[in-house]
């Protein structure tokens, strides 16, 4: 007995073969790029296995599309008869403080100061201020 693939693996896979025949490409070239058999490449797009994250990574860089191109469409049909899908969205939850744009410029704009007795005394006032915060909230 076996069980019917996840929708979304279906969606994803037909997304895979609508781009890869629109580029004229061939299951072989594909599996060839990817280091599998075109059987593999067909099981994918019948959405009989699921592709892993890395590999639709390496199929959307073959494919030139980003990886959402995957999931564009999707029926509505699916969104709603999933678990957590109909759902709205959550906020962006951002904990990587370090890829934050105003990080980088605000240690770039640390490092121009040259006179490290400055650059110091710019660092403790700032660690002050946020303290401070932490203090009256």
């Amino acid at each position: 007995m076996t069980a019917n693939p996840d929708p979304i693996d279906v969606h994803v896979g037909s997304r895979v073969r609508l781009r890869r025949t629109l580029l004229g490409m061939s299951q072989e070239k594909l599996g060839t790029a990817l280091g599998l058999t075109f059987q593999q490449i067909q099981k994918y797009e019948r959405g009989a296995n699921r592709i892993g994250s890395s590999r639709l990574y390496r199929i959307a860089r073959i494919l030139e599309v980003p990886v959402s191109f995957f999931f564009d469409d999707m029926p509505e049909q699916i969104v709603t008869t999933q678990p957590g899908l109909a759902e709205e969205p959550p906020e962006p939850f951002e904990t990587d403080y370090l890829s934050r744009r105003e990080t980088l410029e605000l240690v770039r704009a640390y490092y121009r100061i040259e006179d490290p007795k400055l650059r110091k005394r710019f660092f403790e006032l700032l660690r002050s201020v946020a303290y401070a915060e932490d203090a009256c909230a």
